[in-house]
């Protein structure tokens, strides 16, 4: 059975962070989650836009909530797709991080038929867009559902993702901050080097300021990929934009034939958990 982007859509929640995916690419949906405000509840992205929210973030006497879609939500979209697509991927946040996986799935099972499979990315944020993105490639050119399920499993063992946070205090308050936890109450100035890992966060290490921190990241990036097109790179940030190119500019000097597959502002509910100031750096050697 070979799967193409005509017959097959993908399906990814907004904590990919990747809002232009249906303007790239016909087949592709984001369901969004949700961000809350007090007894204000808004579609990540679709009702509540980056920008806007770290504005609102700023002055809010009190932290923003979130929550998963519902299966209605996932159902919704799958029932728009089945009758175009033989197939549908749909592509989830980690289940360790969300209850999102755990919604897909009653939503496929409720569509039934078998037309909906959901697969744990164990990942998040940009890196979620890089493994979307690798699937779309393989689409393009006709695919099976055994390579896919290969891709997958290679993307997880090898995926790179680091991110720096300004304080743990986000992280730790919307309970994701994993084996991180260690790191909380830190020195002042102290810059955790955190990563999924198993879809948990943990650190990596500790340096002092984000000159160190980005010299942790270039040395990172530089021993563990090698310089082709087939290297392929995320970069993400939460309102700092100024960091965003300071990666840009790392990759483009270490790296120079890498491929910048997506440079992206940290959503509404991805923001929630890491906070302003926030910087993610994302790759994957793809065959």
């Amino acid at each position: 059975m070979t799967l193409t982007a005509e017959n097959t859509a993908v399906v990814l929640d907004s904590t990919a962070d990747f809002p232009e995916a249906q303007q790239r690419f016909p087949n592709l949906r984001i369901v969004p989650l949700y961000v809350r405000f007090g007894d204000e509840s808004f579609e990540d992205y679709v009702e509540m836009t980056p920008d806007r929210f770290y504005e609102r973030l700023r002055t809010a006497s009190e932290l923003p909530t979130t929550s998963q879609p519902t299966p209605a939500d996932f159902l919704a979209v799958y029932e728009e797709l089945a009758p175009s697509y033989e197939h549908i991927l749909s592509l989830q946040i980690s289940s360790t991080l969300s209850g999102t996986f755990a919604s897909a799935q009653t939503a496929a099972e409720l569509l039934g038929g078998g037309q909906v499979r959901v697969i744990d990315t164990r990942t998040v944020s940009a890196s979620i867009a890089l493994l979307a993105l690798g699937v779309q490639r393989r689409l393009e050119r006709g695919t099976t559902n055994e390579e896919i399920d290969a891709f997958v499993e290679r993307y997880r063992r090898r995926h790179m993702l680091l991110f720096t946070v300004n304080t743990l205090d986000y992280l730790a308050k919307g309970g994701r901050i994993g084996r991180a936890a260690a790191l909380a109450g830190n020195l002042l100035n102290v810059k955790p080097i955190l990563t999924i890992r198993d879809g948990e966060v943990v650190p990596l290490k500790r340096v002092r300021g984000n000159a160190k921190a980005f010299a942790e990241f270039r040395e990172l990036f530089e021993s563990t990929s090698t310089d082709s097109p087939a290297l392929k790179v995320g970069i993400a940030h939460a309102a700092a934009p100024e960091r965003l190119e300071a990666l840009r500019t790392l990759v483009e000097h270490v790296r120079p034939h890498a491929q910048i597959e997506i440079a992206t502002t940290l959503g509404a509910v991805v923001g929630t958990h890491a906070g302003p100031g926030t910087v993610g750096f994302f790759w994957f050697e793809d065959e």
